[in-house]
């Protein structure tokens, strides 16, 4: 599945970074658990979003100690995942998988045996004429975010999307002259993690061809921020966690690892949204780390080190 496949790639790589500076962010993570046994938000208490993101970025960095996942499992419990919006779901099911592995609870067990049935009707309330899928059951116009969003919850029930083809067809319809895509088909100027996204998922569906590959990667240069990191679009004149770690995860996928220095965007990463004693920030200008910005901090340098890795296999750890 993607997104175990990406957090074991993250994980590699963080294995060459040095102990001592992975230890201080999940201290960092650590701390940011709520009574509840859910992650904190900026906003304070449980948060589904937020512990999705905290598990994540714990799992790359050494696994859920046995008593935070217990928490979290008693959290997940008192949510419906039938409930949950597609966004959350996810954030839920990720969750609720990663706490089976850790200590073997399997949240699913008393689940209806028409569960996934039911997911996938949810799912398709939300499926709109364009071919993508939107926000709400009542939006008119399909979100590639949430289309990647979607297809992920499909992979994590073991179903594929349906009308394959119509989907495509939507996410070549979401690219513009600049190479990348847009979230939205009213908007004109693109940005990097539509962009991301839609490359993903075509790449999931097996409709990328080497010609479109070449227009994101045009894209993606053009998002390099003078700063070391990416830009969330041509626009923006700063880089931020997210941004780079989307556009640094596509040019990785598409081949091109030389696409911006490793080194400057680590300089960028440790002098800009790297907190001392751990978490991340989101941007050069953001006063307060969170798991979010952490788990894209992590994901930065585990798909820099991994590339590392590869490249020189008994490199030391930085």
């Amino acid at each position: 599945m993607y997104l175990f496949e990406l957090a074991d790639r993250v994980a590699r790589g963080l294995r060459e970074v040095t102990p001592d500076r992975i230890e201080r962010h999940r201290r960092f993570l650590l701390a940011q658990q709520a009574s509840e046994g859910g992650f904190r938000g900026r906003e304070g208490g449980s948060d589904l979003y937020y512990t999705g993101f905290a598990v994540r970025a714990l799992a790359v960095s050494g696994g859920l100690t046995e008593e935070s996942a217990s928490r979290v499992a008693d959290y997940l419990r008192g949510l419906n995942p039938l409930d949950l919006g597609v966004i959350d779901l996810l954030s839920w099911l990720y969750s609720a998988l990663v706490v089976q592995a850790s200590i073997g609870i399997d949240l699913l067990s008393d689940a209806p045996s028409d569960f996934a049935d039911r997911i996938a009707v949810n799912l398709e309330r939300h499926r709109v004429g364009d071919g993508g899928y939107a926000k709400t059951t009542e939006g008119a116009a399909g979100s590639t975010y949430q289309s990647f969003m979607t297809a992920l919850t499909y992979e994590m029930i073991g179903r594929q999307v349906p009308r394959r083809n119509a989907l495509i067809q939507f996410l070549y319809d979401r690219q513009r002259d600049d190479g990348g895509f847009v979230e939205i088909a009213p908007m004109k100027r693109s940005g990097t993690n539509p962009t991301a996204a839609a490359t993903a998922l075509l790449r999931n569906l097996r409709a990328l061809d080497d010609d479109m590959s070449d227009d994101i990667l045009g894209f993606l240069t053009d998002v390099i921020s003078p700063e070391g990191g990416f830009q969330a679009n041509t626009r923006i004149p700063f880089a931020d966690g997210l941004s780079t770690f989307t556009a640094l995860l596509t040019a990785h996928d598409l081949n091109r690892r030389d696409l911006i220095s490793p080194d400057k965007i680590l300089d960028w990463l440790a002098g800009s949204i790297e907190v001392e004693d751990g978490g991340f920030r989101g941007a050069s200008w953001d006063s307060q780390p969170d798991v979010e910005y952490t788990f894209y901090g992590l994901g930065i340098l585990g798909l820099l080190y991994a590339g590392r890795a590869q490249a020189e296999p008994r490199s030391g750890r930085v």
